[in-house]
């Protein structure tokens, strides 16, 4: 699942399709609805594949160059925490490759969403944890980060 990671550019693409299919049944994409509970087994399985998800249920990969911030061991959304070794590896796991640094590299990639990794998201509402963040993300009560089109 690499290879995808590494090319963002058709992910964004796979997203912003999926973003314009989901837009018309928004009023049914409703947090606790049978809508809900279709969403979250084929996000946890689709997205934990891709992009080892942890369903925090505020999915930012659109901003975050498709890597998912939450595999971060310090679970950061807005960049690195200042302990990127010199090679591009996490301080905390030195034989893992910083994930903000691959965020960085694959925004780089992206046409379309890219340029909003420089922009701040909000906090992780862990209220969310083990929803579906496409339903949160229509949701009414949702407060969307930055470039989110919902």
């Amino acid at each position: 699942m690499r290879f995808l990671q590494d090319r963002p550019h058709p992910l964004e693409l796979a997203y912003d399709l999926a973003n314009r299919m989901l837009r018309p049944w928004k009023r049914w994409l409703r947090p606790s609805s049978p809508a809900e509970k279709l969403f979250i087994p084929l996000e946890k399985v689709g997205k934990g594949l891709l992009f080892d998800c942890r369903m925090c249920g505020q999915c930012t990969l659109h901003l975050s160059g498709m890597t998912c911030p939450m595999t971060c061991p310090k679970e950061l959304r807005n960049g690195p925490c200042g302990g990127v070794r010199p090679d591009g590896n996490c301080e905390i796991i030195p034989s893992m490759r910083c994930v903000w640094v691959e965020a960085w590299e694959r925004a780089q990639k992206m046409p379309r969403y890219g340029h909003h990794i420089l922009e701040l998201v909000p906090p992780l509402d862990h209220r969310l944890q083990g929803t579906s963040a496409w339903v949160n993300q229509f949701s009414a009560n949702h407060n969307p980060p930055a470039g989110w089109e919902g």
